[in-house]
């Protein structure tokens, strides 16, 4: 994992629970980490819901000025640069598709001065609609780029039905992804396979996730 790593991704794409996932490894692995919640376009399965766990595992959590409260608004000011040069590693967990990239786009020229060590990664979930063929895909990941003013380095997949999921759905979806990263030239980062499966791979991009974000009727 790179010093800064920002997830992007379309909307139910499982971005925020592999951020958040992400977060957790860091620190667990003895890093000092901060995780930046700049989705503020919707209101729901953000990292800031996530705060309890943050504060337990000495994870800093950069929010919405209003996150989690009937005045949620769009409003988040954080020192990108202060935050770069004082944790082992910052994950940035952008709002869903082109109109969440906005926000990033306006820390575009700040992030530029580690651009060697930025990892920007689109979560792609093929069972998920608007995501489900590759066109699609790959069309998201261009407007992504185009409104936050970067590149991606690598693509995500993601691809799982939630708690429904098993191993053959993740492997199924490998055809998909590959294609993807053959089209776009980006490099397949990580697949996601839920800890109850990811035991029975042994796939050298395996990424296993516990699964933080739940459905509201879970809750």
């Amino acid at each position: 994992m790179k010093k800064i790593t920002i997830v992007t991704g379309h909307y139910g794409s499982g971005k925020t629970n592999f951020s958040v996932n992400l977060a957790v490894r860091a620190a667990q692995e003895g890093a000092s980490a901060a995780i930046v919640d700049l989705d503020i376009v919707n209101p729901y399965f953000r990292t800031a819901d996530f705060r309890q766990l943050f504060e337990e595992k000495g994870i800093k959590l950069i929010a919405p000025d209003f996150a989690n409260s009937n005045l949620d608004i769009p409003s988040i000011q954080f020192d990108v640069v202060q935050l770069a040069m004082n944790e082992d590693r910052l994950i940035i967990d952008v709002g869903g598709d082109d109109a969440g990239a906005v926000a990033l786009g306006r820390y575009a020229e700040a992030l530029a001065d580690f651009s060697d060590d930025i990892d920007m990664l689109c979560v792609i979930n093929q069972r998920r609609s608007l995501t489900s063929t590759a066109d699609e895909a790959i069309a998201l990941i261009y407007e992504i780029e185009s409104a936050a003013r970067m590149k991606h380095t690598g693509i995500v997949n993601n691809t799982n039905l939630g708690r429904e999921t098993t191993l053959d759905i993740v492997d199924s979806s490998r055809s998909f992804a590959e294609e993807i990263c053959r089209r776009t030239g980006l490099p397949l980062a990580y697949t996601v396979y839920p800890e109850s499966c990811a035991e029975l791979t042994d796939a050298p991009d395996a990424f296993a996730a516990k699964i933080y974000v739940k459905p509201i009727w879970e809750i």
